[in-house]
């Protein structure tokens, strides 16, 4: 597969999600709940590091999901300090059942609770 294959399946994991839009953000896709807040962003090496995506995540989930699997996960630039994890989409295999898991989580962070309760 192809990154603007990969890229084109994350999209439609993110657009799946209730009152999900997307517009570019610092010149790159970026899915929002509400058209308010930002969830997930795609990483095409723009800002340095490695092709995947930057997304929202549960208090300490980005430290454990780094150590277990340091080769899928990564602390990204600019927002790894609020605890959002990186997840790479240029490995040879991609599991997107894990990808899919990991973007509802990062919606669930994100949004109002009755909302998250949807996803």
């Amino acid at each position: 597969m192809d990154e603007l294959a990969r890229l084109e399946r994350l999209r439609s994991i993110c657009l799946a999600l209730p009152e999900t839009t997307e517009r570019l953000s610092h010149g790159e896709p970026c899915w929002f709940v509400r058209d308010k807040k930002a969830f997930v962003g795609f990483s095409n090496r723009h800002h340095g590091g490695e092709f995947g995506f930057w997304c929202a995540a549960p208090l300490g989930a980005q430290d454990a999901m780094i150590t277990v699997h340091p080769d899928r996960y990564f602390r990204p630039p600019y927002v790894g300090h609020r605890g959002w994890v990186g997840v790479r989409l240029d490995l040879e295999e991609v599991d997107w059942d894990e990808v899919e898991a990991v973007v509802r989580e990062a919606f669930r962070v994100v949004a109002p609770a009755k909302l998250a309760e949807l996803a």
